[in-house]
């Protein structure tokens, strides 16, 4: 069996022109992988960054400073800020690290599915490195087929436009385009090919735990709208992991000035993985959020409380009623754009919301709650109708799930639902007044919610097409 040599600066750029040819010398600098448990220590990638600049904005949640919009030339920020549809988007978008890097990922865990068989040694660990890397594969196709193409519908899904189904270990490919319908299929095949083998207490947390692997299972069933399904998952999860990290204890010991909890020692976390790689939330002024956001957290909220500022002159605009995260994540580790427990206990109240099952719905935000509310009213009431409990989760999922891609993809596939779609209206600015204040608004079917893809890869493979009207400059 000829050794696999792995280069790891080639591993990490799709814009290599050709493949390495296997050789009998190892090449100065290269990693000799040639053993199961060497493919399994493979799947560990404790710097899984996933930047969101491409469409941080694009949302509710998000806001700029006002100096950073006014009298500025149009970038994509303060394009998606404003929501503006006449300006080309595609042409701007030569390159996309959120794009590249999941792609990137990718090909790291095709590199495992494909070759693991191959190397000689224990045929359980080659299953287990399979499995591990499976569910990273249909985690990574799941985020790109949600920023990139409309949100799963049961009704157009078989037609919509996807993304590259890359199942195979191959720097030079050039696939055609997939639907929505068979992204999700193939992400359904890759967990359920994975569950059999994954472990309740993997090798190290870089890998994916069976709690982690049954609480995105939950996530891709509820996007589909498959709910009773995603509620048996979603309890499957809970059954390995159900522990909530209690914020009212911790405002009690000072919070993160007087204890560190480093992503090790958060006892929700289910996935390590960042926006920025270890640098996540460092760079304050980029995580201001909305004074919508800012007002639904309320004065009595562990979640705002501990670990946002409100007062800073220099960050923030005085009197926008806006804020920005203000805590290290070696000081703190929240969980951005990896699954926590929180998330799987959220899937499970909307999964009762939309079963009419209104008291348990009700019930589980209030198991959530007890852990984050410092003051006053902990437990929610029961109210009288669906819809209105569901505006209770999803208000919830806003203050829990911050500040990643959970409430972008929240927007989109709850726009796909009448009784849940949201037109969002951003007035702006708040506090200059030597400029005329205007409203923006974004309604639920803009085509600003599918990301154009890069020209970098649009140009790499013709059999690439947007999946909106936009054209490309070429």
């Amino acid at each position: 069996m000829k050794q696999v040599y792995i280069i790891l600066l080639s591993l990490m750029m799709l814009t290599i022109s050709s493949c390495e040819e296997y050789t009998e010398i190892t090449p100065k600098g290269a990693l000799v992988i040639e053993t199961p448990q060497q493919f399994l220590e493979l799947v560990s990638l404790p710097n899984r960054g996933y930047p969101i600049n491409n469409f941080q904005y694009l949302s509710d949640d998000q806001w700029m400073r006002e100096a950073n919009v006014i009298g500025r030339t149009p970038n994509i920020d303060i394009i998606n800020f404003t929501f503006d549809e006449t300006i080309d988007r595609v042409s701007l978008f030569t390159a996309s690290s959120f794009y590249n890097q999941a792609y990137t990922y990718i090909n790291r865990w095709n590199t495992v599915i494909s070759l693991v068989d191959d190397s000689k040694g224990d045929e359980s660990i080659k299953q287990l490195a399979k499995a591990e890397a499976k569910i990273y594969r249909a985690y990574d196709h799941f985020l790109l087929v949600n920023t990139y193409a409309k949100a799963y519908d049961p009704q157009t899904a078989a037609t919509d436009g996807g993304i590259c189904i890359m199942d195979k270990f191959d720097l030079e490919a050039q696939p055609s385009k997939s639907t929505v319908a068979q992204v999700y299929d193939f992400i359904q095949k890759d967990i359920e090919d994975a569950l059999p083998y994954l472990k309740e207490k993997p090798m190290d947390v870089y890998h994916p735990s069976l709690a982690f692997a049954y609480a995105f299972k939950a996530k891709v069933h509820l996007f589909k709208r498959e709910i009773a399904a995603a509620q048996a998952a979603a309890e499957k999860s809970l059954s390995y992991n159900n522990q909530i990290f209690d914020m009212v204890a911790y405002n009690a010991k000072g919070g993160p000035t007087s204890v560190a909890v480093p992503a090790a020692d958060n006892i929700e976390v289910l996935s390590y993985m960042y926006m920025t790689g270890y640098n996540e939330m460092n760079f304050a002024q980029s995580y201001i959020i909305s004074p919508e956001l800012r007002t639904l957290f309320g004065t009595n909220d562990a979640r705002f409380n501990l670990f946002f500022n409100s007062t800073s002159t220099t960050n923030l605009d005085q009197g926008s009623n806006t804020a920005y995260w203000g805590v290290q994540y070696t000081r703190f580790f929240y969980p951005t754009v990896g699954m926590k427990t929180t998330e799987v206990y959220l899937m499970l109240a909307e999964c009762y919301a939309r079963d009419n099952k209104l008291n348990e719905a009700v019930g589980v935000l209030n198991t959530l709650r007890a852990k984050r509310i410092l003051s006053g009213t902990v437990n929610l009431t029961v109210p009288a109708t669906r819809k209105e409990t569901m505006e209770l989760v999803v208000n919830e999922r806003r203050k829990e799930l911050l500040l990643g891609f959970n409430r972008f993809f929240d927007l989109k596939r709850l726009n796909t639902e009448a009784e849940y779609a949201k037109t969002i209206t951003r007035v702006f600015p708040i506090v200059n007044k030597t400029v005329p204040q205007k409203t923006y608004t974004l309604q639920p079917n803009s085509r600003l919610y599918i990301i154009p893809f890069p020209l970098s890869a649009l140009t790499k493979n013709p059999k690439l097409t947007l999946n909106t009207d936009e054209k490309v400059p070429f």
